[in-house]
């Protein structure tokens, strides 16, 4: 199933989206026992799950995608975990050892923005970066997971942006060396346009992943390249923290970043970001 939410005359709603860019069900129209919102809905459980899931046949709440607005999947959730160095051909980019284990940073939910939102160029930063990465999304509650049953815990996979500040983030001195701010100032997570589950998107850790900048090809790689998989990164947070249902859990991105390119490049107002996953979908951020 492809879950997104949306806007529709100032409401709303859960869709499930009939194919990847398609056309949307209005869940709550075909079924008024479905709340409005997806972490409710993901809290809910599986039975609520399967029934929405087998709402895909009802025509007649079909909703036009380009007659509403399109938010983010997820937008009122507990966490934002993210995975540094995760791929390894981002770690042979920086001439930088592969981690033994999960590098762990954070942003916040108040960074969250929608798959086709802009960005308001924030006055603290000359060095505004982008990277395309995958996001896990969590299904339940899970706190001292075992790697075999990780994947009972994972909702679905969506799209974000993990916009970067680098002067903010890599200076060395600045801020005590902590990559807080330069990760998590407001808007610095594009997200969507949908959560795909599991079943639905098949092998995670087989989907070619981009990011292009004004039409510009910046980063190409594929999941395979991750270091440490879904199984993995759940396992190893979770012996430190619970996480929640709709919590989301950005597993890092791929070489290609413009921080690292020779000369290094940064995006400025008016460019275009588009971040794309094969089979979940592209999310496109203008600079403003």
């Amino acid at each position: 199933m492809r879950f997104v939410q949306f806007l529709q005359n100032g409401r709303q709603y859960i869709g499930l989206e009939l194919k990847q860019g398609g056309d949307l069900i209005n869940l709550h129209q075909a079924d008024a026992n479905i709340p409005s919102d997806l972490r409710t809905f993901i809290e809910a459980g599986n039975d609520l799950w399967k029934t929405a899931g087998s709402l895909s046949v009802r025509t007649d709440c079909i909703v036009k995608r380009d007659s509403v607005k399109l938010l983010a999947p997820v937008t009122s959730c507990d966490k934002v975990l993210c995975i540094g160095m995760n791929y390894i051909d981002h770690c042979e980019e920086q001439n930088a050892p592969v981690p033994i284990e999960p590098v762990i940073f954070n942003k916040f939910p108040s960074c969250i923005i929608g798959p086709n939102d802009n960005l308001t160029y924030p006055k603290e930063t000359e060095c505004l970066d982008w990277e395309v990465e995958m996001v896990i999304v969590i299904g339940k509650e899970a706190k001292n997971v075992k790697v075999d049953d990780a994947m009972q815990y994972v909702f679905g996979y969506t799209v974000a942006n993990d916009v970067s500040a680098r002067d903010w983030q890599l200076t060395p001195g600045k801020n005590g060396g902590q990559w807080v701010i330069g990760k998590a100032m407001d808007e610095f997570c594009p997200l969507g346009p949908s959560i795909v589950t599991p079943d639905e998107l098949g092998d995670p850790h087989n989907l070619g992943l981009r990011c292009r900048v004004n039409g510009v090809t910046k980063q190409d790689s594929n999941t395979n390249q991750l270091v440490h998989k879904t199984e993995q990164m759940i396992a190893f947070i979770t012996r430190f923290m619970t996480l929640k249902p709709g919590d989301l859990i950005l597993t890092g991105t791929p070489p290609g970043v413009g921080c690292f390119r020779k000369p290094p490049e940064y995006l400025k107002r008016g460019d275009v970001v588009e971040v794309e996953i094969d089979k979940i979908g592209t999310v496109v951020t203008k600079i403003i």
